[in-house]
């Protein structure tokens, strides 16, 4: 039996047995109350009787003495009850705690999994390229072209090495000492040159750029809205059949600036469209998916543009894909 199935087993027979005990002494204190009443109905009926002072029991029944009495039984059995209701609603809100954090922290624990063994696999596959150049590089005599080759396959996974450690950097600025360096950005030709930079990088891909209505100064962090830009057109590639179809639309509204980016993948489903942007998650299992990654990229996407006061949201594209929408409000002058 699994780890988690014990504690879920136990979780119940500690719950069953909390239950059965409340059931239990509640019972008894229910019982207990109701003899004291009788007790004291029949002490106080024979005083009365014997005193001279009522002469039957439907008489007793009128008297303030019993009505004294029946209202202070009935009052404590209402306290019981009261107590018991508190006591309920305080296991099923307790109940409801401890399992939602159960279930917080064993999606945490998942997560941290899945970004050890993702981590892992996007450090060893660059260091195993560059090591594998260097090694044959070291032994043979190679012609110029194929050396050249080599180097180049090197020098491109060290830039996946520069990139990943960027991102965990950023991301663990994002968590406490993240300061945007907010300059004023042409963002059509930002995004246009990034845009160029993928084209280079995957030339099986289509990559299309447009730009709407004429676009102000933006004054934001240049870095960071790089980061953003990157990461969604990778996304866009690597969740997308060959040959990747995917368009960057620019658009100036009358407040703000509108960046979307579609691609024509498998699309996200609907309830993991707000899970995708948490720390380290990855649509999928980690042991059975293709693509490569940390979980990182829409994580800093997300925060990159809460830092500049935008939105982002996940629709639909037609006829298939995702398309990713941000709003950046524009300051105004």
């Amino acid at each position: 039996m699994k780890r988690d199935e014990k504690l879920r087993l136990g979780s119940i027979v500690v719950i069953g047995y909390i239950i059965a005990a409340f059931v239990w002494w509640a019972w008894l204190l229910f019982r207990k109350n109701h003899e004291l009443f009788e007790a004291k109905y029949k002490v106080h009926f024979y005083e009365m009787l014997a005193g001279g002072l009522v002469g039957s029991e439907p008489e007793f029944l009128r008297s303030e003495v019993y009505l004294d009495l029946f209202s202070n039984y009935r009052r404590q059995m209402q306290m019981i009850a009261g107590e018991g209701v508190v006591f309920v609603l305080s296991l099923i809100l307790g109940i409801w705690f401890i399992n939602n954090g159960y279930r917080k922290e064993v999606a945490s624990s998942r997560q941290r999994r899945n970004f050890l063994l993702s981590i892992t696999h996007e450090l060893k596959s660059p260091i195993a390229g560059i090591q594998l150049a260097i090694e044959t590089l070291l032994k043979r005599e190679l012609p110029r072209d194929k050396s050249e080759r080599l180097l180049g396959n090197a020098l491109a996974e060290t830039s996946r090495l520069k990139r990943l450690v960027n991102d965990l950097l950023f991301s663990a600025k994002l968590e406490s000492a993240y300061q945007p360096h907010k300059e004023p950005i042409d963002m059509a030709a930002l995004f246009d040159n990034i845009v160029e930079g993928m084209r280079a990088k995957y030339p099986k891909a289509e990559f299309l750029f447009s730009v709407s209505g004429e676009l102000p100064v933006f004054l934001g962090d240049q870095a960071g809205l790089s980061s953003v830009a990157h990461n969604l057109l990778e996304n866009a590639v690597k969740y997308s059949p060959e040959p990747a179809r995917v368009e960057m639309r620019l658009e100036a509204r009358s407040q703000f600036i509108r960046l979307e980016v579609a691609d024509n993948g498998h699309g996200i489903p609907e309830k993991e469209r707000q899970k995708i942007f948490a720390k380290f998650y990855r649509l999928g299992n980690e042991d059975t998916r293709k693509t490569k990654g940390t979980g990182l990229g829409l994580y800093i996407v997300e925060q990159i543009v809460k830092v500049h006061r935008g939105t982002i949201a996940v629709l639909d594209n037609e006829p298939a894909g995702t398309v990713f929408r941000i709003d950046l409000p524009v300051p105004k002058s």
